[in-house]
């Protein structure tokens, strides 16, 4: 078998900075790159802080008016940011969607959803001070994000 250089593999980390970009559409189902850190040039999330993201931000996405249209919320292996797959969602929403869901982790103060043993395959290795930080570091990054925004060529 001969491996396939994947899309992802195919955009230019080197010139890629913080944001939202449209990684690939397949049919009907849209991928979206939450790029939170620069690659190679900004220290990449840590472990604890990424679990605690997911485990808010995919809580958040799938208890919102759009939650029909979230098909997953996820890391990416680099660390620098997370992958979220969308089907029916308008760029827009989207965008307003993570926005939102970054702005209310940033300020969340509650108990984190889902994070017991008998909820969590690693139940213990959760930062949400730390997820808190680098949500309210990303969530201005949005701001004033629009549809033409989302494009790696921008």
């Amino acid at each position: 078998m001969e491996l396939r250089k994947i899309a992802s593999f195919q955009v230019d980390h080197t010139r890629l900075e913080r944001g939202m970009y449209v990684s690939r559409i397949d049919g009907d189902v849209t991928t979206y790159d939450i790029r939170m850190k620069k690659p190679n040039a900004e220290p990449v999330l840590s472990n604890a802080a990424i679990h605690s993201i997911e485990h808010l931000v995919a809580t958040f996405l799938r208890s919102s008016e759009l939650a029909g249209g979230v098909l997953y919320f996820g890391p990416m292996g680099c660390r620098t940011g997370f992958y979220l797959l969308v089907r029916g969602v308008s760029g827009a929403d989207s965008i307003r969607l993570v926005r939102e869901a970054f702005e209310f982790l940033a300020s969340y103060d509650g108990p984190l959803p889902g994070a017991s043993e008998a909820e969590c395959g690693n139940w213990r290795d959760h930062d949400l001070a730390e997820a808190r930080s680098e949500a309210a570091s990303y969530a201005p990054i949005l701001a004033g994000y629009t549809e033409a925004m989302l494009s790696y060529d921008r």
